[in-house]
């Protein structure tokens, strides 16, 4: 565990986020000078292969998270981090980036290990990473996800690891499939739910005590929203010397996304608003989030009406199934996803423009979960284009009102009130989207 008596070295506010570094009494490591920003990849001292790999990805020069977060990343010895950032803002390449470059070839054996949630993640991390090591062909990915089966005799020698917490659990303290003292970057994606006690709290934190932590195994925990609970619990594993990067609060708003809300009385009525969206507008794709398997085979079943291709997830599906419906929704095989929340983080998909919750994130005392709205939500927008959030409400539940308001409140929104039965209104929903007025089905 870290140790608490930490000593807090200094802070500065550096444009969109609020840098804090903490250190023990007993370390004299030192963060103060790698306190700046890189505008250019070529300012990290990155290795040809890794660059080219960037560059061929599309990145031009750091994105914001980037920007604060590599150049502490690169330092040596490792500094530990606890970093926020938005949805869709490059988080997953500032992570990896940095991990990346601190694998040695030569030893055959996991060094690197990156926790996520759910095998789509998973996947998708993974998928980033082999793009990242097109060049580097000699570092090896292996996936710990539900349906890679080794058996106790095996030895997993791949040099980047990543995996969901129960799977990791099995290969790990099970059957000790690799030497968990050898890893060298320990990464936790969507950090926040990864330490949930409602979450992955319990596998996560027994995968996290065979880490050698006085050894020089870097932590790096990355989410776009952390609770007060999360931070505690945060705090209590990581190791110090450690840095942590937070967003200032009007950051979290999403500004390049647009939140609306229609009445509907019924979920006949939030199907006839659905329809009407789709009659009135060309919409690029869109993700439909609701609270049930049998909700979504009824919101499917209008969709194909309307002569849309839609793909479902959720979490009934077995892992090709779930990869499948990824894959084939990224390629533009299907233009609407209909969900539960087994899509609502992390998936990069950039041409969604449209979000609907069909139903508002709720907690069973009917209070609105902010957290999966933001992170739902975010699911259009991807880095900094526009997006557009459509909430079904009803009018005379007055927690969903009340959850309206909440939503703006905190976000600092304001979120329009639009008459699903009013073609004009609705044709204005989507003015700063991709989307524009058109055919259905487009």
């Amino acid at each position: 565990m870290a140790d608490h008596r930490l000593l807090k070295m200094g802070s500065l506010h550096q444009g969109t986020y609020s840098v804090e570094q903490f250190r023990s009494n007993r370390q004299v490591a030192d963060v103060q000078s790698s306190l700046h920003a890189v505008t250019d990849f070529t300012q990290l001292g990155l290795n040809t292969n890794l660059y080219r790999a960037i560059c061929r990805m599309g990145f031009a020069k750091p994105s914001r998270i980037q920007e604060a977060a590599l150049p502490l990343l690169f330092e040596d010895p490792p500094v530990n981090m606890m970093a926020q950032a938005q949805s869709g803002t490059g988080k997953t390449a500032a992570f990896l980036l940095a991990a990346l470059t601190r694998v040695r070839p030569e030893d055959r054996w996991p060094q690197i290990l990156v926790i996520l949630p759910t095998l789509e993640l998973a996947e998708q991390i993974a998928q980033a990473c082999k793009r990242m090591l097109i060049h580097t062909p000699h570092v090896l990915i292996r996936h710990a996800v539900r349906g890679q089966v080794l058996s106790r005799e095996e030895k997993v020698t791949e040099h980047v690891v990543i995996g969901t917490p129960g799977k990791l659990l099995d290969w790990t303290l099970r059957y000790r499939l690799f030497d968990m003292k050898k890893i060298r970057v320990f990464i936790l994606d969507e950090a926040d739910i990864m330490l949930a006690e409602s979450g992955h709290y319990g596998s996560v934190i027994n995968i996290h005590r065979q880490l050698n932590l006085t050894g020089g195994c870097q932590m790096l925990l990355f989410s776009a929203t952390f609770s007060d609970e999360v931070m505690e619990l945060a705090d209590a594993i990581i190791g110090t010397p450690f840095v942590k990067l937070t967003l200032r609060h009007d950051q979290l708003a999403l500004s390049n996304i647009r939140h609306f809300y229609m009445e509907t009385r019924s979920d006949e009525e939030k199907l006839e608003a659905i329809s009407n969206l789709y009659q009135c507008l060309s919409i690029g794709q869109c993700v439909v989030f609701c609270r049930s398997r049998s909700i979504a085979n009824c919101i499917t079943e209008t969709m194909v009406q309307l002569g849309q291709n839609v793909a479902q997830l959720h979490g009934d599906l077995e892992t090709a199934q779930r990869l499948a419906a990824i894959d084939g929704f990224r390629r533009g095989h299907q233009k609407v996803m209909v969900t539960t929340n087994v899509c609502s983080r992390g998936i990069d998909i950039i041409q969604v423009s449209l979000v609907i919750n069909f139903d508002l994130p709720l907690f069973r005392d009917k209070n609105i979960d902010l957290e999966t709205y933001y992170h739902r939500v975010g699911r259009s927008g991807r880095f900094g284009r526009p997006g557009t959030a459509v909430n079904l409400i009803h009018p005379e539940r007055d927690y969903e009102l009340e959850a309206v308001d909440q939503i703006q409140q905190v976000f600092k929104i304001d979120m329009t009130k639009v008459d699903f039965h009013n073609d004009d209104e609705v044709m204005g929903l989507m003015e700063h989207t991709e989307g524009v007025p058109g055919d259905a089905g487009a």
